[in-house]
């Protein structure tokens, strides 16, 4: 009976996805062309993505020009100076059509990328998602998040766990500090602007303790945000933290 059930469901789901399909035909997120399925860039915008692959930086997951041979690969940065956190993936270059969907996202209030980007980030980061407990987005300080009305990283993780099926801790980080912008600022400028920029707070201490977290944003450039957000969470406890974002900053490729 269940069984049938389930059948039933989605067999009404199909329909109304075509019913839907017919009044509202999908383009894409990109440039607004017409696209056979919902949420996925034309032949055009897909081409013009650089997509992340091997060899890359165990560490950082910063691509590399050429390939060093087998074995765990670590660039000079994740050597000399190591994260917080475990590992990053991204799976685009910062540049060209992904700066634009990011500014989109963000700034034009495009809610309806997330789940597009969302899907590219569960297959480049289908290995950090397979050893995670849970998905924790980067927060925005509330000021900044009474301006935007909404926080990209939580819209990314709500997309990443529909597809995963991980739950997202929105509540277990929070950003107590307005921090200024982090455009142009160096490394080491990015990493004093976030000191003490967030905590957990108390009631969520207790669902973070020996959990292996995926924190979540949309665009990794220094990785200073990454790793402050990381401090804070193993302090609470957390038994691991690695990183997904959508983009990385292509002046960060190795």
């Amino acid at each position: 009976m269940v069984a049938v059930l389930r059948r039933v469901l989605a067999g009404l789901r199909a329909a109304r996805g075509i019913a839907l399909g017919l009044v509202y035909p999908p383009i894409c997120p990109g440039c607004g062309a017409a696209t056979a399925q919902p949420h996925a860039l034309c032949p055009a915008c897909w081409s013009q993505l650089r997509l992340i692959e091997r060899p890359y930086c165990q560490r950082l997951g910063t691509p590399f020009a050429v390939d060093h041979g087998t074995g765990p690969l670590l660039s000079p940065r994740a050597m000399a100076d190591p994260p917080v956190f475990g590992r990053v993936r991204a799976a685009v270059l910062y540049d060209g059509i992904a700066r634009d969907l990011v500014h989109r996202l963000k700034y034009d209030d495009r809610l309806d990328l997330a789940p597009t980007l969302a899907r590219m980030m569960a297959g480049a980061g289908a290995e950090l998602v397979r050893e995670a407990d849970c998905l924790v987005p980067v927060p925005l300080h509330r000021w900044r998040l009474w301006r935007r009305r909404f926080n990209q990283a939580a819209l990314l993780a709500q997309g990443l766990s529909m597809l995963t099926g991980l739950p997202v801790e929105v509540q277990a980080l929070a950003r107590v500090k307005a921090t200024r912008s982090q455009v142009g600022l160096s490394r080491a400028a990015r990493a004093r602007n976030l000191q003490g920029a967030f905590r957990v707070p108390e009631a969520a201490r207790p669902r973070l303790q020996g959990r292996r977290v995926l924190l979540i944003d949309d665009v990794t450039t220094t990785g200073a945000t990454a790793n402050a957000a990381s401090r804070v969470l193993l302090r609470a406890g957390a038994a691991k933290v690695d990183v997904l974002t959508f983009a990385l900053v292509a002046g960060e490729a190795l």
